[in-house]
C-alpha cells in the first residue's frame, strides 16, 4: 500500500515571526529579564542575609554620588526585569509590521525592534530616577528604614490608599487600555525607521508608567528588595496588561488596597 500523505499544518503567524526574529526576542524577552532577575535575587538575598555585597552600599545614610548611582541602578534593573516581559505583545506585533514595512529585511527589522525596546526601557530608567529621588527624600525624613521599608504605619496606609484610589481613576483606565491594545497603539502612533521605533517605545513606556507607577510605590510598603513583594507586583501587572479581565482585576485590586489601608489605620494606636 502506498504511504499515506501527511499534510503538514502551515506555521502560525507567531511561529513565522519567531523564525525571523528568534534571536532578537530571545535577547529581549528572556535573556535580559533573566539577567535582571538574577541580579535582583542576588541583591535581595544579600540584603536579607549577610549584607556584605552591593546591598550594604545602599543600607547607608551616606548619599554621595556612588551610592545614588548604585541605588538608581538597582531601581532601573528591577524595572526592566519587571516590565519588559509585559511589553511582549507590542514587541511581537511590531516585529511582524517592521518586517513587512522594511521590505522583508530581517536585520533592519531586528534593529527597529531593539530600538522600540530601548525607548520603552529608557522611560522606566527615568522613572527610576524619580524613585531614587523619592527614596532619598523619605530617607532624609526618616520615614524609610535602611532596609528600604516605610517605618510609619500611617505612611504605609497612605501609600496603599494612594495606589488603590489611582487604580480607579480614568487616567489609569486610559493608560491600561493603551497597554492592552498594542494593535490600536501601533495604528495611531506608527513611526518609520529606528528613530521612529524608539519614539514609539517611549510613547508606550509613558503609558505603561502611567498605568503602573502607583503600584511600584507599594515596594516601599513591603520592602523595595523583598522578593515576594516584587514577584507579586510583577504578576499583578502582567494580569492587568496581558489578560482579558485585566481592567476588572485593576479595579478589584484598587478596592483591596483601599480596604487594607483602612484596616491599617484602624489598627494604628
Amino acid at each position: 500500500m502506498p504511504d499515506p500523505i501527511i499534510h503538514e499544518q502551515p506555521p502560525t503567524r507567531l511561529e513565522q515571526l519567531l523564525g525571523h526574529h528568534r534571536a532578537t526576542f530571545l535577547v529581549l524577552l528572556i535573556l535580559i529579564p533573566l539577567v535582571c532577575w538574577s541580579w535582583i535575587v542576588v541583591m535581595a538575598r544579600d540584603m536579607y542575609g549577610p549584607m556584605i555585597g552591593a546591598s550594604a552600599w545602599m543600607m547607608t545614610l551616606r548619599w554621595d554620588a556612588r551610592h545614588v548611582v548604585l541605588l538608581w541602578a538597582m531601581w532601573a534593573v528591577m524595572m526592566a526585569g519587571m516590565m519588559l516581559p509585559s511589553a511582549s505583545p507590542l514587541l511581537l506585533l511590531y516585529g511582524a509590521a517592521a518586517r513587512r514595512s522594511g521590505g522583508g529585511a530581517a536585520a533592519g527589522a531586528s534593529l527597529r525592534i531593539y530600538a522600540l525596546a530601548a525607548g520603552y526601557v529608557a522611560v522606566w530608567a527615568l522613572f527610576s530616577v524619580a524613585a531614587t529621588m523619592a527614596q532619598r527624600i523619605l530617607s532624609m525624613m526618616l520615614i524609610v528604614s535602611p532596609m528600604m521599608t516605610l517605618t510609619s504605619r500611617v505612611a504605609s496606609a497612605a501609600v496603599l490608599a494612594l495606589a488603590g484610589i489611582y487604580q480607579l481613576t480614568p487616567v489609569k483606565r486610559a493608560c491600561l487600555h493603551a497597554c492592552q491594545s498594542p494593535l490600536s497603539f501601533m495604528m495611531h502612533r506608527w513611526r518609520a525607521g529606528s528613530i521612529g521605533a524608539f519614539r514609539m517605545g517611549v510613547d508606550h513606556g509613558i503609558h505603561c508608567v502611567g498605568c503602573c507607577w502607583a503600584l511600584m510605590l507599594l515596594l516601599f510598603v513591603g520592602g523595595v528588595m523583598n522578593l515576594t513583594v516584587i514577584l507579586a507586583i510583577t504578576l499583578f501587572v502582567a494580569i492587568e496588561k496581558l489578560l482579558p479581565f485585566g481592567a476588572t482585576a485593576a479595579r478589584i485590586g484598587g478596592v483591596a488596597l483601599i480596604s487594607i489601608a483602612a484596616w491599617m489605620l484602624l489598627l494604628t494606636p
